[in-house]
């Protein structure tokens, strides 16, 4: 017997099973079909196990290097590399359980195995040895399968010597020298992770800056503090070949016309991500792919076939869980008939949770700049606030993009303690279309890291306080 649902979600990432609770929550029979925990990579090996290593990291750093700022002195300071590991995978494997209890609650069927998609409307689940164990049937599919590592012929990954992010969390010794490929977000996560437990680090990034996708100023700013913790970095240096020689990886790059030969114990590939969509029966049917990614109406998140929709990493940028979660949510509304804007792309945030951390929305200086806008642009640094003072997170600053004309906040760059907490705030300020003087006559708590927005957005008026 064949299991029909009115809506059938393939994947349970932050996409798939915050569809599948949605689509519970509004009352459609509902599966979601996974063959691994629950939480995709998200919660299992980046989002979530990530933050929990570079905690760990951060107090490290904190009672090594500013201990006596605090008046703490720890006599033959150590830590358990191990241990270390062991709690990031136990917290990932407790989330996800919790997860799971999600889905129960919400009425949702869960199904772990590999599912295929034989017809627009059939699914047939496979287990890890290839048996077929079920099938079942779906008005509505929802494709949700995330995105993998993105490997080339120059970085050949063997997950011993040459890793991904998934062999840097779990390894089972720290290394005395990693070089990181990469230099976006996971790539300086990890980076700061290592380099703070003792590792030797270099980053090796094809583009202008670290952080390419930062602003500018932003870049350079932690450009400078990783290189003040012994961390080498090659901007501007593509890779040419990688391999691996005896208990060393030897890598040549490319640096203006200038071959450097580099050599690392491991070497962390970390150039991007490309969408899981092999294997799934999607060419067969006709689904339309584009470079790797589903292609998708935006307004519904309908393939070319009408009744199979795709969310997630699986369509392409911006990969990050919070934009899955939101087009998951967006989706299943959609096919209820709920009428909702579109999710505005302009102002999604993206976060760096190394120290200082990193978070921006919106446009950054030089970005508006050649759209044509004139701008002002205020600036509150953290030395000049009193709660940053008092925790002993001085380091960084607030920058505030505004339309000179009409006052509207275009985007929103932080560098510095909590940045990608504070972001939520100009995130909002954007979407409710601030102004600068609405965010100045907004009365923030004293003394907050908050208050370096108010002072950010007063400045690009020439009307800060505390500068």
């Amino acid at each position: 017997m064949v299991n029909r649902y009115e809506i059938a979600v393939l994947g349970g990432g932050p996409g798939g099973y915050v569809a599948a609770i949605r689509a519970g929550q509004l009352g459609f029979k509902t599966v979601v079909i996974d063959k691994d925990n629950l939480g995709g990579i998200c919660l299992n090996w980046g989002c979530i196990p990530t933050k929990s290593l570079l905690k760990n990291a951060e107090i490290y750093d904190t009672i090594k290097n500013h201990g006596k700022d605090f008046g703490i002195t720890a006599k033959e300071l150590t830590f358990s590399f191990s241990d270390i590991i062991k709690r990031s995978r136990d917290i990932a494997d407790r989330i996800s359980k919790n997860v799971e209890l999600l889905i129960k609650k919400n009425k949702v069927d869960r199904i772990r195995g590999f599912g295929k998609l034989i017809s627009h409307n059939q699914i047939d689940i496979f287990n890890n040895d290839g048996k077929k164990i079920e099938s079942i049937s779906a008005d509505k599919i929802i494709i949700a399968t995330g995105a993998r590592p993105r490997t080339i012929p120059q970085i050949p990954v063997d997950r011993k010597n040459i890793i991904t992010s998934t062999e840097a969390m779990i390894l089972d010794e720290l290394p005395k020298e990693l070089m990181v490929i990469g230099a976006g977000a996971i790539g300086i996560e990890f980076a700061y992770f290592y380099s703070v437990l003792g590792t030797k680090v270099t980053i090796v990034e094809m583009l202008d800056n670290i952080l390419p996708i930062e602003d500018k100023e932003i870049s350079q700013t932690l450009e400078k503090n990783f290189k003040k913790r012994g961390i080498e970095i090659y901007t501007k240096a593509v890779v040419e070949k990688a391999e691996v020689r005896g208990k060393k990886v030897n890598v040549v790059i490319n640096q203006n016309g200038k071959k450097i030969e580099l050599s690392a114990e491991k070497v962390l590939n970390a150039i991007g991500v490309v969408g899981n969509v092999e294997g799934f029966g999607l060419e067969e049917l006709g689904v339309e792919i584009f470079k790797n990614h589903i292609k998708v109406d935006k307004n519904t998140y309908q393939t070319n076939i009408p009744n199979i929709y795709a969310i997630g990493d699986v369509i392409g940028p911006p990969w990050l869980a919070h934009v899955a979660s939101a087009e998951g949510i967006h989706c299943v509304e959609g096919i209820k008939g709920i009428k909702n804007s579109p999710i505005d792309y302009d102002n999604i945030p993206g976060c760096t949770y190394c120290q200082p951390q990193v978070a921006s929305v919106g446009l950054s200086e030089q970005k508006a700049k050649e759209l044509g806008y004139d701008i002002k642009v205020g600036k509150f640094p953290f030395m000049a606030s009193g709660k940053a003072f008092a925790v002993g997170e001085r380091e960084g600053f607030v920058k505030l993009i505004f339309d000179a004309k009409y006052g509207e906040i275009l985007g929103g760059h932080i560098i510095g303690s909590e940045a990608t907490e504070l972001i939520a705030e100009v995130a909002l300020a954007r979407a409710l279309e601030a102004t600068g003087h609405s965010i100045i006559k907004t009365v923030h708590a004293h003394p907050t890291l908050s208050e370096s927005i108010m002072e950010a957005a007063a400045n690009a008026y020439g009307e800060a306080i505390h500068i």
